[in-house]
């Protein structure tokens, strides 16, 4: 039977994005990123142009990335947390990600790479949960 650190990293790459929070001039923020597990670490890809790269680049982030907005009825959500360091994937790294989105925010998106060694990682599990859908409303 898998642990539940080997259960999450398995998760994780079922998943292709997911969410990087830390602290930017004492201010939380999170951001969007995709990720890929590779080695048993998280290596991350965001925008450039945003600069959280940063605040990030040597600092203990939370990673986190879900299932929950899926119609599956058991979802589940992991939590890594460790210190993020700016990489150079290589070029086979790189071409796991797959194509960068054409924008973000307007701009081109320029790709920066993370990798988080975790330190700490949590997986959480509902079941049996009810799917439920939104009306829009004009």
């Amino acid at each position: 039977m898998p642990t539940d650190d080997s259960r999450a990293i398995e998760l994780l790459s079922r998943t292709p994005y997911g969410r990087v929070s830390a602290s930017m001039r004492a201010l939380p923020f999170t951001t969007v990123t995709r990720h890929l597990v590779i080695d048993g670490r998280l290596v991350l890809r965001l925008h450039r142009g945003y600069n959280y790269h940063h605040a990030l680049d040597g600092s203990v982030v939370a990673y986190e990335a879900d299932n929950v907005n899926s119609d599956e009825r058991d979802t589940w959500s992991v939590q890594f947390t460790g210190t993020a360091k700016i990489i150079e994937p290589t070029p086979a790294e790189r071409a796991l990600f797959g194509r960068t989105p054409r924008l973000a925010d307007g701009e081109p998106f320029e790709p920066v790479f993370l990798c988080i060694e975790p330190e700490f990682v949590t997986l959480h599990r509902l079941s049996d949960v009810p799917v439920l859908r939104y009306a829009h409303q004009a």
